[in-house]
């Protein structure tokens, strides 16, 4: 899988030079990035390209890509060219008013709570299609299931769905809520004299 924002800042101050190469769970490959915007890998020592890496975030791979010569992380601006790549190129997964909604929130002084909240909600329905997988095994092969196979298992697990989207929605309301109640005293603390903020 590819780095997230609290394992990147784990590697932020890590000397991309001291990771071991070799394959094994756990250990994170490195990528370098260089000025002639090749891709190299340092676990197989040859160039890859934007699909290669793609590979690697689908298998879960770990991963951090390297500025060759500044040593700068440039993992986030390489998982980003591939979400254009992919939404430009096939059936978009974000609307023009979704990503309009996101581009609003930077500067705003929501922006690290949205940040947050899309993760732990991605997470959350990334647990859901786990356990969707799960309960299919056995029913279906992986290799063949196509989208109408995979809406013909949702309509027989209707019961099971729901209750997994009602606990979705649940979590995400809860996630919302702990998000207003931080604000809040966040905002008491900032302005202890403005009216509607308890002290």
């Amino acid at each position: 899988m590819a780095l997230t924002r609290r394992s990147s800042a784990k590697l932020e101050g890590a000397n991309p030079d001291d990771a071991k190469d070799g394959s094994g769970a756990g250990v994170t490959r490195i990528l370098k990035k260089y000025p002639n915007r090749r891709l190299y890998d340092t676990q197989t020592s040859s160039y890859i390209t934007l699909a290669d890496v793609k590979k690697m975030v689908l298998s879960g791979q770990d991963f951090i890509v390297r500025d060759a010569k500044a040593g700068e992380d440039l993992t986030r601006s390489i998982l980003l060219q591939i979400i254009l790549e992919e939404e430009t190129g096939g059936v978009p997964m974000f609307s023009s008013q979704m990503l309009a909604q996101i581009i609003r929130f930077y500067g705003h002084a929501m922006q690290g709570m949205m940040g947050s909240y899309l993760e732990k909600n991605l997470q959350t329905f990334t647990d859901i299609q786990k356990r969707l997988a799960d309960q299919s095994k056995g029913l279906i092969e992986p290799n063949v299931m196509n989208p109408e196979m995979w809406t013909q298992f949702l309509n027989g697990q209707a019961p099971a769905v729901q209750g997994l989207m009602g606990n979705y929605l649940e979590q995400s309301k809860n996630m919302f809520a702990q998000m207003q109640e931080q604000m809040a005293k966040q905002a008491e603390t900032l302005f202890p004299g403005m009216p509607g903020f308890k002290k």
